[in-house]
């Protein structure tokens, strides 16, 4: 049976209204968005959030500045406002200012923030209504991703389009000059699922590998080295077995099949739920996680959802993005409080959280 959609509710840093809450303080558990339902998927950006209608438009909230809520405006929202001139989409991702989304015909959009060109349209004026990203029409898109100041796009050949910034090598085809149209990340195939970080990218491909490149400064590739690749490079000890990939801010996730999740990357805030504050250039184990079935990567923090439906949280706590209704920081995963329901979806944003439960 088709799924109708549920509830959302939010937590942690609400300083633009990225929370939907109808104020601008922040939470330190999870609360409802009012007036919202039927949402189907959700994404966090660095100040932003998107949702996912079952009728497949969209509904913003958050920062508004460089025109990220697609409402034509650059007005921040502490409510849910719906993104101009989307119909079909099936996908949304949210970078640290632009957001994207994907439509059922293969097509990409994007708006907001464009300076480094992570619009993909060729230009680098920013957007407050989605345009259509420059995606040749030989394949089709299956999935998005949103970096920092970068796009990534999951053909259905298996293959990955990028775009957008590219300082430290994030866009994966062996140059650091920023790109304002999408091409193909060198030498990288047989994908299904990616992840794009605040400097650096991720892909998961069918045979349980994972694949990394763009900025190791805090060894976020996870391939026991810390220098920047500026094509892809494998994770350490993860050649098989992983079927799930979260990308935070300098910091990496992995699900296991057998409900494990691995970290490696900066850990200066406990985000790698290892027990230290060390960083690791090759994936640590989340201690006390088991029976994990969905992850989701902040900032400077991390969550996962167990079998049982419960959320665990870790990481930077300092705007009550754990939801576990503290300020502190923990380097090993802690119970979200106040969510009821049963949870659907996860989302982490810069410092905030987001659940579709019902």
């Amino acid at each position: 049976m088709e799924y109708k959609g549920g509830k959302v509710v939010s937590w942690g840093c609400n300083i633009f209204g990225q929370l939907g809450i109808g104020s601008n303080e922040n939470s330190l558990s999870a609360l409802p968005i009012n007036f919202l339902d039927g949402v189907i998927a959700v994404a966090a950006g660095g100040s932003h959030s998107l949702a996912l209608l079952a009728d497949g438009t969209v509904m913003a909230w958050g920062l508004n500045a460089n025109g990220q809520l697609g409402n034509n405006q650059t007005a921040n929202s502490n409510v849910p406002i719906k993104v101009e001139g989307l119909t079909n989409v099936i996908a949304v991702a949210a970078g640290a200012a632009h957001s994207l989304a994907l439509t059922d015909d293969g097509s990409v959009w994007a708006w907001g923030r464009n300076y480094n060109g992570q619009l993909g349209n060729g230009t680098t004026y920013d957007s407050r209504q989605p345009g259509r990203v420059a995606l040749l029409r030989v394949r089709s898109v299956v999935a998005i991703a949103a970096g920092g100041f970068h796009s990534m796009a999951l053909l259905d050949d298996g293959t990955v389009k990028t775009w957008g910034g590219n300082a430290n090598g994030q866009l994966g085809e062996g140059d650091v000059i920023d790109k304002t149209s999408p091409i193909e990340v060198f030498n990288l195939a047989n994908v299904q699922a990616i992840a794009g970080c605040a400097f650096h990218s991720m892909a998961l491909l069918h045979n349980g590998t994972v694949m990394t490149w763009g900025l190791n400064s805090s060894g976020q590739l996870g391939n026991a080295s810390n220098e920047n690749s500026m094509c892809p490079v494998r994770v350490e000890g993860l050649t098989t077995g992983a079927v799930a990939i979260a990308g935070g801010g300098s910091h990496s996730q992995a699900l296991l099949a057998d409900g494990k999740v691995m970290t490696w990357g900066s850990n200066l805030a406990g985000q790698l739920g290892d027990g230290l504050n060390e960083d690791s250039n090759s994936p640590v184990q989340v201690r006390n996680l088991r029976e994990t079935v969905r992850i989701a990567a902040g900032a400077f923090h991390g969550m996962a959802q167990k079998a049982d439906g419960t959320i665990r949280v870790w990481g930077l706590n300092a705007f009550g993005q754990l939801g576990n209704t503290s300020d502190e920081n923990t380097s090993l995963p802690v119970a979200a409080g106040s969510i009821t329901g049963t949870v659907y979806a996860i989302a982490c944003g810069g410092n905030h959280c987001l659940a579709i439960v019902e």
